[in-house]
């Protein structure tokens, strides 16, 4: 099973997603794909398996996935202050893959109906309805 977990910035969610998945999914294998060295550096040292920085990457990486974990703003384009192209954006929101998304406000896209959680809950809700997800397939 590959997970891929896309996150910007200095990786801090990507971080806390990686732990999450590896924690509760030790099986899985875990991309980690940055929109900058920062954030596929922090993701690395949570424990991802591989990692790659840049477009090419996203793009390639989540061609592929069985899921695909990140902030909302992944699928925004110009979100993360403009590291999210529209290209990661279009890769990301059309890949086959199920897209669990943490709802972060800094992306301009506000989702009604989300109560603000601490993002370790978000991030713990997220990976468990992943990994509920991918086990109802395997079935």
């Amino acid at each position: 099973m590959k997970i891929v977990v896309v996150d910007g910035q200095g990786g801090r969610l990507g971080k806390l997603l990686v732990e999450e998945v590896k924690r509760r999914l030790p099986q899985a294998q875990v991309l980690a794909l940055g929109t900058n060295s920062i954030a596929t550096a922090a993701m690395l040292r949570a424990g991802a398996d591989l990692g790659a920085t840049g477009e090419n990457p996203v793009v390639r990486g989540v061609m592929e996935a069985d899921a695909v974990l990140g902030p909302m703003g992944i699928v925004v384009a110009h979100a993360i202050l403009g590291e999210v192209t529209p290209v990661i954006a279009e890769a990301i929101g059309g890949c086959r893959a199920k897209k669990f998304l943490i709802p972060m406000n800094s992306c301009g896209v506000v989702v009604s109906g989300v109560r603000e959680q601490a993002l370790p809950v978000h991030v713990a809700q997220a990976v468990e309805q992943m990994a509920q997800e991918l086990e109802r397939e395997r079935e």
